[in-house]
């Protein structure tokens, strides 16, 4: 993709600012149902199992303690500075582990783990590597220098020594919130942090032999200008991380309580946004990022810039991943797994599945079975979030189709999106175009069966596009 987005058209962007997924799975997680419970789970587990070829596994483990609240957050997360919470959630969750850990042959190679939250350094290094040498008991992890154990930090509560700590018991990749730098945004979102702090969890995360490190930076919050976000930009990129995410800021205080605390008033017009985000974009790119799509960007050499240029590419509810041809593990409140042609999600309060693991049973409160039909839109939707195409020869082969017949809906709806530019059709494929490479989500929902359902069931609350 070209690195040069000096001529957005901001009135095109703005006209296809609408709320749509995210897409970290299709179909997304509002369409999974009741119906689906431990036994389904414990079926899909068995059925993979049986597989020609045994796919790999990636983990996710959910912390969903923060010690103090950010205003912004949309997380699943639980504000408590008690540290002995701490302890009791992970007597449950060794319950978990040992559960889902039964399901899986032994022959299985766990490939990635990912500690997200919350705050994973909620728990302490001791605590982190007692929980590590579990999952490592439990589950039969690849060689150390082909997997990756990755953790989202909060620089505010860890020390540099903790990192060193971190690097001893296995954790290769990290990924920091920042968000913004300016003062006044800090404030205004409760979240004060400096730069000082954060270099210094860097430079211990390269010092302790991290391969990858990422910083989080969020545009759209409050108080944020152009000027302020400009400097925060310097003051990141003089850090030069691996990996940046740079986040569109979700306004939505009916569904995020913590949202309440910010003023509405005080959030950036549509228009000073947009320039953030142009801003992001071209400062980055400028810089010698690649823009991956979506939100994130990564340095040449990264293995998420390679992933997608030989192809390799993944994305699910951990976000961008190398590890395209694995089955997810999700451990912990709220966590979602998608194991073969199924996904289910754990209980996203904390009694629930606290009182699930009590009574020695796997805490699934919904998921979903999916059809043929899904399937091939996942694949579609997959290859289009990650490459910025839709391989239309290739799923024509592959789920023996008639492309312009089988999706004659999809490709009238995507018609005006064609028009503005933002697609353009090839040989035996669908390019997003530089522009449409930002609105990725709306060339996706194109193809989304679900959006024209009943609103009573498929029009769930979404973030804008930008």
């Amino acid at each position: 993709m070209p690195n040069n987005h000096a001529s957005i058209d901001r009135g095109l962007l703005e006209r296809y600012n609408r709320p749509g997924p995210r897409y970290t799975s299709y179909p997304t997680a509002p369409q999974f149902r009741d119906s689906f419970g431990e036994a389904e789970l414990r079926a899909a587990a068995a059925a993979s199992n049986g597989d020609p070829i045994p796919r790999r596994l990636s983990i996710y483990v959910h912390v969903p303690f923060c010690a103090s609240p950010c205003f912004y957050c949309g997380c699943n997360r639980i504000i408590t500075r008690d540290r002995s919470r701490g302890e009791l959630y992970l007597a449950r969750l060794y319950r978990e582990i040992a559960l889902m850990a039964e399901l899986f042959d032994r022959d299985r190679e766990a490939i990635q783990l990912h500690f997200g939250g919350g705050t994973p350094n909620f728990l302490s290094p001791d605590q982190l590597g007692d929980l590590v040498q579990s999952l490592r008991r439990h589950f039969h992890f690849a060689d150390h220098r082909e997997s990756d154990i990755s953790i989202e930090l909060d620089p505010r509560f860890v020390d540099p020594s903790e990192v060193a700590a971190l690097g001893r018991i296995g954790f290769n990749r990290a990924s920091l919130g920042v968000q913004d730098f300016d003062p006044d945004v800090q404030a205004a979102v409760n979240r004060i942090q400096s730069v000082g702090e954060t270099r210094a969890v860097v430079d211990a995360c390269r010092d302790a032999g991290f391969r990858s490190v990422n910083i989080d930076l969020i545009y759209g919050l409050p108080k944020q200008t152009p000027e302020g976000f400009s400097r925060t930009l310097d003051q990141v990129l003089a850090i030069r991380p691996d990996r940046l995410a740079v986040y569109s800021y979700a306004h939505l205080p009916d569904l995020f309580r913590a949202q309440k605390q910010i003023n509405a008033e005080d959030l950036p017009t549509p228009e000073v946004k947009l320039s953030l985000m142009h801003m992001a974009i071209t400062r980055l790119t400028a810089a010698g990022y690649v823009y991956i799509g979506m939100d994130h960007f990564a340095l040449p050499d990264d293995e998420l810039a390679t992933a997608q240029a030989r192809g390799g590419l993944h994305r699910n509810f951990m976000g961008y991943t190398t590890h395209a041809d694995s089955d997810l593990i999700g451990l912990g409140v709220s966590a979602i797994s998608h194991i073969g042609s199924t996904f289910s999600q754990n209980p996203r309060d904390l009694p629930s599945w606290e009182k699930a693991l009590d009574e020695g049973r796997l805490p699934v409160f919904r998921g979903l079975h999916m059809t043929e039909d899904d399937e091939l839109r996942a694949d579609l939707i997959q290859a289009l979030m990650c490459q910025g195409e839709i391989p239309v020869a290739a799923l024509e082969r592959r789920y023996g189709i008639e492309f312009d017949r089988y999706f004659d809906g999809s490709l009238h709806a995507l018609e005006p999106l064609e028009a503005d530019g933002l697609v353009r059709r090839d040989k035996g494929r669908i390019l997003a175009t530089s522009q449409g490479r930002l609105l990725l989500r709306n060339i996706a929902m194109c193809f989304d069966a679900y959006l024209d359902r009943p609103a009573d069931v498929a029009r769930p609350r979404f973030s804008r596009a930008i």
